[in-house]
This record gives C-alpha cells, structure tokens and sequence, in this order.
C-alpha cells in the first residue's frame, strides 16, 4: 500500500469523487466536481452508477459493472496522484470490494465516505446489500464518514434521532462502525439551527450553522462532503474543513434563489462566490 505524497502549498490538490451521476446536475458526481473546482481542487471521477433522476425525484438506478469500475480507478490511479478521496452512492458489495482493494493499493491521504442511501425526496437508492456494502467494507476504510440521521439509522439498524440528545446518544455506536471520525449532519432536525455533530478519538464537537430558508436543498449532502474533502486535500485539519465546507455550504444555499433549475427541490448555488 502507498501513501500520497505531501504536496506544496502552491500545488493544486487533485481530488477524486467515486459515485453516481445525476443528469440534473445538482447530486452525485456532478455536485463534486462542481463542488471541488469551487474550492480550488482539480476534480476527477469515477462512476459507479447511471440515475434517471430530476428535482423532483429518482425514476431509475443503472449500476455500473464491478469490473469495468475496476478499470476505470486502476487506469486513472496508475497515472494521476489522488490527494483525497470522496466516495459517494455504492450499491453492491463486489462494487465496495472493487474500491476498497483499488484504494488499499493507491491510499491517499484522505478518504471521506457519504453513505448515500436515501434521496432528499425520500427515494430509497440502495437495497440491503448496498447497505451491506457500506457498513462493513467502506466505513472501516474511511478516514469519515458523513451520515445524515436518517442514514445513520439506516446503518445502526436504530430510530431516527429527533434532537441533540438523541444525535449525541448515536456517537459512540457510529464510531464503532469503524471509520476514524464520523460527521452526523443533523439538517432533518426541527427548528432555526443546524447542528452537526463531529466525532472523532479525540472530542465531540458541535459545528453550529443556522438553517437556510429555502427549498433548493438537492444534493447538499453530496456537496457537503465533497467541500468537505477539498478542504482536507487542501491542507486543512479535520474540523477546520468540516466548519469550513459547511459555512461555504450555507452560502451557496442562501444564493441558490439566483438559479432557475427544475420544478421540484432546486441545487445549491455551487459558484456563488464566482458567478
């Protein structure tokens, strides 16, 4: 196994999204690359799955063959040097056994997981194996891993939290799945603020945000991570990415009224700060 090696502040980080495509352009690999050219990283991709999706739903999944999602990470990680690792939506086990044994080789220095499950319009994305997949192959791999409550329920087989008290009561459960640190995204809470709880070996700290009033909320859980990882390949530590991507995040949200795009829940305004 090879580490990443350290790269000079003047470098631009290359990061890498492993996940679903979203043809409206707000979720999946879309979000990423959109999300990590915004915070000044070189994206590149690979795929692990075609949706028939708009914001107003998911009609379809095509999953990409395990072996040619094989081919694609082996032929981009034997050329290009991955600083971190953002993986997003897997379906299968033989997927999530494919990317773990390709990262195993090619470690970079961070790998952040976004256990996609669960679509904002409520639209279950992976079966039980997916599920599978994630909790016993991809979380231990992972350097975080980044849940909202109804995924982190999914994985710990428990209920929903409804407030802080229960968020914090899913800590140390979460952890133990295996990855170092874990971000439990607390947006489906009730109420003015945003709370995200950060838990690592070392503390469990609240990351305050307030909540943004708007209904363009499609792929914010994708954006998150991947802002996410831009930060860490870009030298930041653990905390001062997540309070970072998450402060970005909620400006992209309040200027997400500047877009026209589709008629259910709309993307964050990725560029915000560009155009």
């Amino acid at each position: 196994m090879t580490d990443s090696r350290s790269i000079p502040k003047h470098v631009i980080p290359n990061v890498l999204t492993i996940a679903g495509s979203d043809p409206s352009g707000g979720a999946g690999i879309q979000a990423d690359l959109k999300t990590f050219s915004a915070l000044g990283a070189y994206g590149t991709s690979v795929i692990t799955a075609l949706t028939a999706q708009n914001t107003r739903g998911v009609t379809g999944v095509h999953p990409v063959p395990a072996a040619f999602i094989a081919a694609q990470l082996e032929t981009l990680l034997d050329d290009v040097r991955i600083d971190a690792v953002k993986i997003g939506m897997v379906a299968s086990l033989e997927v999530a056994e494919v990317i773990r044994e390709a990262l195993n080789r090619h470690r970079p220095r961070w790998v952040v997981l976004d256990p996609v499950m669960v679509a904002k319009s409520g639209d279950i994305l992976v079966g039980d194996a997916g599920i599978h997949a994630v909790r016993e192959v991809l979380v231990p791999l992972a350097d975080l891993i980044t849940p909202n409550l109804p995924e982190a329920a999914v994985l710990l087989d428990a209920p929903v939290p409804g407030d802080r008290d229960g968020m914090l009561a899913l800590a140390p459960a979460l952890r133990a799945l295996g990855a170092s640190s874990a971000l439990l995204k607390g947006g489906h809470l009730s109420g003015e603020e945003c709370p995200d709880l950060l838990i690592s070996a070392d503390a469990t700290t609240w990351v305050e945000g307030a909540r943004v009033d708007t209904t363009n909320l499609h792929g914010t859980g994708c954006t998150l991570s991947s802002a996410i990882t831009a930060r860490l390949a870009r030298g930041d530590s653990l905390l001062e990415a997540v309070a970072g991507a998450k402060q970005w995040l909620g400006e992209a949200l309040a200027a997400s009224r500047r877009l026209d795009v589709g008629q259910g829940r709309g993307p964050v305004h990725h560029f915000h700060a560009w155009w």
